[in-house]
């Protein structure tokens, strides 16, 4: 595809939205527009944006070509993701954005994970009986918000390294919501599937309009939602965390049986945390730490693996998915017992990673068979402090959450990693009325049951499995930038891409389409279309539990950064209609 028609396409679109030719609501006439004429990968000069949606990818690139830098091109996109996104992530939800700061060359992470507001309590997923609520009814109710952190992630970033003003950048999304775009399939399936759940708040009046689900490529005009950018816009943050849009967020949660106040919204705050680092195949990886689960756990299994020598089987090869099977069990039965916040709970990170603790496990693997048991272990022993809790069982009916994953490069040399969500697709499916944003369910990721590591308490943030990553050479450069949505899907997703880039030494988009499997315990395996039936018998035949049918696992947007021939590769991930757009300044159109 040239970047003619890409361009093309997108000032297409700008004509109708400036010229005010789309009509105001939906089902409307179909505008002569088509995502499918966007690329999956691309590269460029002067830059890279690769997300899950061409709009939003377009709209960073814009920031790009104007000379804003990957900071300022980050926050565009997740205002326009709110937008043409809104069952992902929004500023209803929270995230974790990754920064490589090209002139200190040190990587931060804003931590803008959601919290649990001041009324929150232990039991509060319980039932009169002491018995878990099942998550189909405690994922959608108003005890499941967290206080949003989104929007206050996106100023801290802007504060600390943008260059261009957030009234700025907000601008595209508005026009975006204003003026209406035409819904791709990702969405229209979205609201399909979840009529249910949007049809319970004023998420029905903009998904379900007249009761009917809006179809791929209708014209979805977001009037509210056009309402609260400009308030922010003229306004700045204040309008989201104090005022009006604080109390009729408040007053909604309450309405669905939450306890949030206003005053817990203006006393949000985001972290500036410090990446956790590993090590695979000579390569330095930064990725993230508690709350989330994400870097912990990817490290641990690429260490894990690292002395398995996969590339010796067939990247398709009982072999290779059985010695992922068995680590990915053995990392998530750690992660159920020790990972939580750690503003509130000790968590043994250097246990986890120590190389004696990372021997014992690797002795539990067998090249022929199935550990029938794989339990958490003891990293304690490795670790100057104790557990300040104890392992609780958990019921086993979550839905896997979606969210969704993007990446930015500059020609500066900043590099972004953001992985951005509202939890469940649509979250709770609770809109805040007459402002147009759906809010999350993310409290839901805390453990029903109380006691463990992640139990719910007041101010604190539910565990995560959100892994924005950025993998560096041995000369401390930026070579890679993984990330993925699919709960806790994730952090396999972000592994295997590593494993197939780095020790298979695949091209990207390989590295990227590659069939990942998924399994956190026994009894709950998934993998995607492309295994063979041959190699999924013999992995059940070693004692696991592959299922017939495939599934998509993941969605993930990379960049590879190529200093020797001085170019950026983006990929985005077929599982969705992303698209990757490469800059090149000296061949831009006057």
């Amino acid at each position: 595809m040239t970047k003619f028609l890409r361009t093309g396409l997108f000032a297409l679109l700008s004509v109708l939205l400036l010229a005010g030719t789309m009509p105001a609501a939906g089902l409307a006439k179909k505008p002569e527009f088509s995502y499918d004429q966007y690329s999956q990968v691309d590269v460029g000069k002067d830059g890279m944006v690769a997300t899950a949606h061409p709009l939003a990818s377009e709209i960073g690139a814009e920031v790009l070509r104007k000379g804003g830098n990957a900071i300022d091109a980050a926050v565009a996109i997740q205002f326009a993701l709110t937008v043409v996104e809104p069952m992902m992530s929004g500023i209803g939800g929270g995230g974790f954005m990754m920064v490589y700061d090209r002139k200190t060359k040190e990587t931060k992470i804003v931590n803008s994970r959601e919290r649990a507001p001041e009324g929150a309590t232990p039991d509060m997923f319980l039932d009169e009986n002491g018995n878990p609520i099942p998550f189909s009814t405690r994922s959608t109710g108003g005890t499941a918000v967290g206080v949003p952190g989104t929007l206050k992630g996106l100023e801290t970033a802007l504060e600390m390294w943008g260059t261009r003003p957030l009234q700025q950048l907000i601008g595209p999304a508005v026009k975006l919501a204003d003026k209406g775009f035409p819904i791709d399939s990702v969405l229209a399936d979205a609201i399909a599937d979840n009529q249910d759940k949007l049809s319970r708040s004023a998420a029905s009046e903009v998904f379900l309009p007249g009761g009917e689900p809006l179809q791929e490529g209708d014209v979805l005009v977001q009037d509210d939602l056009a309402k609260t950018f400009k308030l922010i816009r003229s306004q700045g943050t204040d309008a989201f965390y104090k005022g009006e849009i604080a109390e009729a967020l408040a007053d909604v949660v309450q309405e669905f049986g939450g306890s949030m106040t206003a005053e817990d919204l203006e006393k949000y705050d985001v972290t500036v945390d410090e990446p956790i680092w590993g090590d695979y195949q000579g390569y330095e990886i930064a990725s993230m730490p508690p709350p989330s689960s994400g870097g912990v756990f990817l490290l641990q299994m690429l260490k894990i693996l690292d002395d398995f020598n996969l590339s010796q089987y067939d990247v398709r090869s009982a072999e290779k998915y059985h010695l992922l099977a068995e680590a990915m069990h053995l990392a998530y039965a750690d992660r159920a017992a020790y990972a939580g916040d750690p503003e509130f709970v000790n968590v043994p990170v250097n246990g986890l990673l120590h190389p004696d603790y990372i021997k014992e496990r690797q002795k539990l693997i067998s090249l022929d068979s199935v550990n029938q048991n794989p339990t958490a272990g003891d990293p304690w022993k490795y670790e100057n402090s104790e557990a300040n809790y104890l392992p609780t069982s958990q019921p086993n009916d979550r839905k896997y959450g979606e969210t969704t994953h993007f990446s930015v490069t500059d020609k500066w040399g900043n590099v972004v990693s953001y992985t951005t969500t509202i939890e469940q697709v649509f979250g709770t499916g609770i809109m805040v009325p007459g402002y147009g944003f759906m809010l999350n369910n993310e409290l839901t990721d805390f453990d029903a049951v109380p006691g463990g590591a992640n139990e719910v308490q007041p101010n604190k943030r539910p565990l995560s499995s959100m892994t924005p990553t950025i993998v560096f050479d041995d000369e401390g450069e930026p070579v890679l930038t993984v990330g993925s949505p699919g709960g806790p899907t994730i952090i396999t997703s972000v592994l295997q891409t590593i494993i197939h880039a780095i020790e298979y030494d695949m091209e990207l988009k390989q590295a990227v389409e590659e069939p990942r499997i998924y399994t956190n315990n026994l009894n709950s395996y998934r993998y995607e279309d492309g295994i063979s039936a041959d190699t999924l018998s013999q992995l059940n035949a070693m004692g696991h539990k592959f299922g017939q049918s495939p599934t998509t696992i993941g969605n993930v947007q990379s960049i590879l950064i190529d200093r020797e021939n001085g170019i950026f590769k983006g990929v985005a991930d077929s599982s969705r209609n992303g698209a990757a757009i490469g800059i090149d300044l000296k061949g831009k159109r006057k």
